[in-house]
């Protein structure tokens, strides 16, 4: 569920279901702080995550890259029909030339209004939680025509109770899927705008990793990072063919057996072509100057990761947490938690329509 699809509605209420599953900035909201994947960089300033989309890109570049074929094709359906032409005309051709005008229309749609944020773009959109400013910025898109020192185009959100912050429902291969949504409202409260941070969860059992990651997001803001878990891996901020191959393959199941991991290989190789695709034609993000100020790092921060001997990425981790060298899904208990405290009874009760009580 990639939220470049499925969109907010600019103009309307948010929907109800999420505005039920508000999530507070000041309480923990399950019993675990744990980080499951969406993390770049940390340090005693700032935090860059992702957003939703960035681990699913392929996703999204196939459906545009199929559009594109679709427009090619049809253009070649047009021009075979001008060059072999019917003797006379015939009210029948009204329909095939109705469908190819129409098919162009479509896909040409498609290709633009997703492709431009895919393609010709930015290789990854952070989102940064700065707790010195209790800001998040979050880049959204490329600017072609920077002035200096304008950066891309960057969005500024507050951290304090008046933020909005909610659990995202929507649904995928006959399942729900999940993901965190900060909305931004008018007086009227009408979305202005939106964005989701981090990554999905598919099936309402796995919102007790969504709940968790919330708990360590606002523990950093809150507290700082002295206390956090080390995150499950750092991703690469320069993502190499290695590195999308492995996006890829994990993305068919974390934990899928070897047989069909071989099984699929052709179908995972296909999409880490994809996924290359899109991001050879990306660049990355620039900061505008702004944001650059106020995110300054002190030479001797104790928390300033990753290091020299951090691994970043999938592999790296991976031969890392063998080795035992890096902590493998590393997580610590929210002591202040009331409600229960089994994660996964937690997660279906949040999953529900009336969340807990207790929640603000």
């Amino acid at each position: 569920m990639d939220e470049r699809v499925f969109r907010y509605k600019v103009g309307k209420p948010i929907p109800e279901w999420d505005w039920k599953h508000r999530l507070p900035i000041d309480q923990p909201v399950g019993p675990e702080c744990q980080d499951t994947s969406t993390i770049f960089r940390i340090n005693s300033t700032y935090m860059d995550v992702t957003d939703q989309p960035f681990r699913d890109r392929q996703w999204q570049s196939g459906a545009v890259l199929a559009a594109c074929f679709g427009v090619l094709s049809f253009l070649w359906l047009a021009a075979f029909m001008l060059l072999h032409p019917p003797e006379e005309f015939v009210i029948t051709l009204i329909l095939p030339w109705l469908v190819v005008f129409l098919s162009v229309g479509l896909f040409s749609h498609i290709a633009l209004k997703f492709g431009h944020d895919e393609f010709f773009s930015l290789s990854r959109k952070p989102i940064r939680f700065n707790r010195k400013e209790k800001k998040i910025y979050a880049i959204r898109r490329r600017r072609f025509f920077a002035k200096p020192g304008q950066g891309d185009i960057t969005w500024k959100v507050p951290w304090n109770e008046n933020a909005i912050f909610c659990i995202h429902r929507g649904s995928a291969n006959h399942k729900y899927t999940y993901h965190i949504r900060h909305y931004e409202v008018d007086e009227d409260g009408n979305v202005v705008r939106a964005f989701s941070i981090g990554r999905k969860w598919e099936g309402q059992e796995c919102l007790d990793g969504l709940l968790s990651q919330w708990n360590y997001w606002c523990w950093y803001m809150n507290h700082g990072p002295e206390e956090l878990p080390k995150p499950l891996l750092f991703f690469k901020e320069k993502e190499d063919m290695l590195e999308s191959f492995l996006f890829c393959m994990y993305d068919f199941g974390m934990r899928a057996s070897p047989a069909y991991r071989i099984t699929m290989m052709p179908f995972i190789l296909f999409m880490t072509c994809l996924r290359l695709i899109a991001l050879w034609t990306c660049r990355d993000p620039v900061w505008p100057d702004y944001v650059s100020r106020v995110s300054g790092i002190e030479s001797d921060d104790p928390y300033d990761e990753p290091r020299d001997n951090t691994p970043i990425g999938w592999a790296e981790t991976t031969h890392a947490i063998n080795r035992k060298e890096y902590p493998d899904g590393a997580k610590s208990a929210m002591e202040h938690w009331r409600g229960e405290q089994d994660a996964t009874l937690n997660a279906l009760l949040w999953a529900a329509d009336t969340p807990p009580v207790g929640r603000p």
